[in-house]
């Protein structure tokens, strides 16, 4: 290798949390016996020097956002660097490998990619034809990588401390938060989830001891808090207890989150208590939508009546809710959207959902098994393949204007820091208008203008969405690149 800094690890955003995209990856090629350099580029700069002694650049793309804002770095790489091999990685990249390789990638892969990844970097260093599994060239598609590979600890030291990411926000206290993950990929085939399309319902376990070192690393650099960013928590549940026995006998006053499916809940009930004692102040569960109707189109694997069920679960045992949603798909009508407005307020949950979640909007990315169905299709317009999805319009024309307004109306609240109550009660009368109704009861006063706020991180978590303007917005690099950084959508 040249030049130690020849390779080069890229994240454009992670929801709010340290990359583990890249710290991965990193890792492994230490391991290998290279040394690159890695760059969280919504906090980080990257300058033309660095760039045009690239002899790699990885680009970690586990979101669709992440992706959108990928791809402008990417040319403007190509550009300064034109010999550098430009190399794509994660769920998104898998699913869009046709269009990345016909314009700016030179290679693409998805699934468990980090050995193959130092595979790829080692045959760039000898000058040798790259002849890898599951390293997509424009000339030789593959499928991702699915099998077990040896975990190191990932590679943190290069990128910003913990401070300058997501906080836990509780009781009007801030304590900085680290992220790890447990396990990678998910065992179900929920359809507009992008994982499944790339695992093919396989996942594979983190080693409880890197696990736990890595944890206690985060709470030497002053973590207070652990979230678990695995797709599922609850894939493994006997491998997640076991990590958080161990955390909480060293760490007695580490609190933690996680995100588990409806169903996971419901069949490990007996686990709350314990988790509730180890720790655990909130989990998040993508319940989608109180519809049964679009819960089925969904494949969601639960009902609405098992959101009530696991609600109750959760507060016997002392821990939070926070429900995600897809508010706006080709099934879902004005009653829905307004059904589950009303259940949000009469379940006291106004606390527990961030307000961007009453925006999403149903994302439908190339790949996607909802594309499979003819139901789904009759919605579909055409691919807009520069943005990375499928446009499609609801039948109820109604329900589009509807989003327009609801949309607009959150990002005005995110740019005045508007209390979550007051932004809930203005979508409440969004909806009413659209219904044609005048507002037909009183809602608690505690549940108007103020009120408690549930413990949450201070960066918003939601997935399968089409991005906002909101979410997504200018910024400019040292490069000139423009790009686009806010919430993000996976």
């Amino acid at each position: 290798m040249k030049k130690p800094g020849s390779i080069l690890l890229l994240s454009c955003y992670e929801l709010g949390h340290q990359p583990l995209g890249i710290a991965w990856p990193a890792a492994f090629l230490k391991r290998g016996g290279f040394y690159p350099r890695i760059l969280d580029l919504s906090l980080q700069e990257l300058d033309q020097k660095t760039v045009s002694e690239a002899l790699f650049v990885g680009i970690s793309v586990p979101m669709h956002t992440a992706l959108r804002l990928a791809l402008p770095v990417a040319e403007r790489i190509r550009e300064d660097n034109p010999h550098c091999h430009i190399c794509f990685f994660g769920h998104y990249a898998q699913l869009n490998a046709s269009y990345l390789l016909s314009t700016v990638a030179d290679s693409v892969m998805g699934g468990e990619i980090e050995e193959a990844l130092v595979l790829l970097v080692q045959s760039l260093k000898d000058q040798r034809p790259i002849e890898v599994a599951g390293v997509s060239l424009k000339e030789r598609p593959q499928n991702p990588t699915l099998s077990r590979i040896r975990f190191p600890l990932p590679e943190r030291g290069d990128l910003p401390d913990l401070n300058r990411y997501a906080k836990l926000e509780n009781d009007g206290e801030l304590r900085l938060a680290g992220q790890v993950e447990a396990s990678r990929g998910c065992k179900h085939f929920c359809l507009h989830c992008p994982i499944p399309p790339v695992y093919q319902g396989k996942f594979f376990v983190v080693p409880k001891e890197v696990v736990c070192q890595d944890i206690q690393n985060l709470v030497l650099a002053g973590a207070r808090h652990i979230t678990f960013g695995d797709p599922d928590f609850l894939n493994g549940p006997g491998h997640s207890l076991a990590i958080l026995r161990a955390m909480h006998q060293e760490f007695p006053h580490l609190t933690f989150d996680f995100t588990a499916k409806i169903e996971h809940i419901l069949r490990h009930r007996n686990l709350f208590p314990e988790l509730s004692r180890l720790g655990c102040l909130f989990v998040i569960s993508a319940v989608e939508s109180l519809s049964d109707q679009v819960l089925a189109k969904l494949q969601k694997g639960h009902t609405r009546h098992d959101f009530f069920e696991v609600l109750g679960i959760l507060r016997h045992a002392g821990i939070t809710l926070r429900p995600s949603w897809v508010a706006f798909t080709p099934w879902t009508s004005l009653e829905d959207y307004w059904d589950m407005l009303e259940t949000v307020a009469d379940q006291g949950l106004i606390g527990s959902v961030d307000p961007v979640q009453f925006s999403i909007r149903l994302l439908i990315p190339p790949g996607s098994f909802l594309l499979e169905h003819s139901d789904v299709l009759t919605y579909v317009s055409t691919l807009d393949q520069a943005n990375f999805y499928y446009r499609w319009l609801h039948p109820d024309p109604s329900m589009d204007d509807l989003y327009r307004l609801v949309s607009l109306r959150v990002e005005e609240a995110s740019q005045r820091k508007e209390n979550p109550y007051v932004t809930f009660e203005a979508l409440r009368s969004l909806t009413l208008r659209a219904l044609g109704r005048s507002e037909d009861r009183q809602i608690p006063q505690g549940h108007r203008e103020a009120g408690p706020l549930s413990p949450r991180l201070t960066e918003s978590w939601f997935c399968c969405a089409e991005p906002t303007k909101e979410q997504v917005y200018p910024h400019t690099n040292s490069l000139g690149s423009e790009l686009y950084m806010k919430q993000g959508a996976c």
